[in-house]
């Protein structure tokens, strides 16, 4: 059996690629670590600590098939909370049984989860 330690990265396509790149650095803060062009074309990958996403250029892209969305435990949450409404990036929060949750959308359409508890509590 397999022993996994966390997820390594997140590789999706994205609408426009320096838009998304735009919103996850100023969301989240992170940093392009690379660029260039691949079989799949255009790519950029941006991260920091622990989190990094490729992400790969796809105008004609259609949200919603197979992906629900995709969460980050957050160890700032009440700030990141206060981020999305300084901001004024739209949000809504919900209360679970161990843990809040705030879920926002990227440019393209995804929900992203920003948990106070990693995996709620379970």
């Amino acid at each position: 059996m397999l022993r996994i330690s966390h997820i390594d990265h997140l590789n999706f396509f994205v609408k426009n690629l320096d838009e998304s790149v735009k919103f996850y650095c100023k969301v989240f803060g992170l940093e392009e670590k690379e660029s260039g062009t691949a079989t799949y074309g255009p790519y950029k990958i941006i991260g920091r600590d622990k989190v990094h996403l490729c992400i790969y250029e796809k105008p004609d892209l259609n949200i919603g098939e197979g992906v629900n969305h995709f969460g980050f435990n957050i160890s700032n949450f009440d700030e990141i909370l206060a981020h999305c409404k300084k901001e004024n990036i739209p949000h809504y929060e919900y209360n679970w049984e161990k843990s809040r949750s705030v879920y926002i959308e990227d440019p393209n359409g995804y929900e992203i989860e920003l948990s106070e508890i990693q995996g709620g509590g379970l």
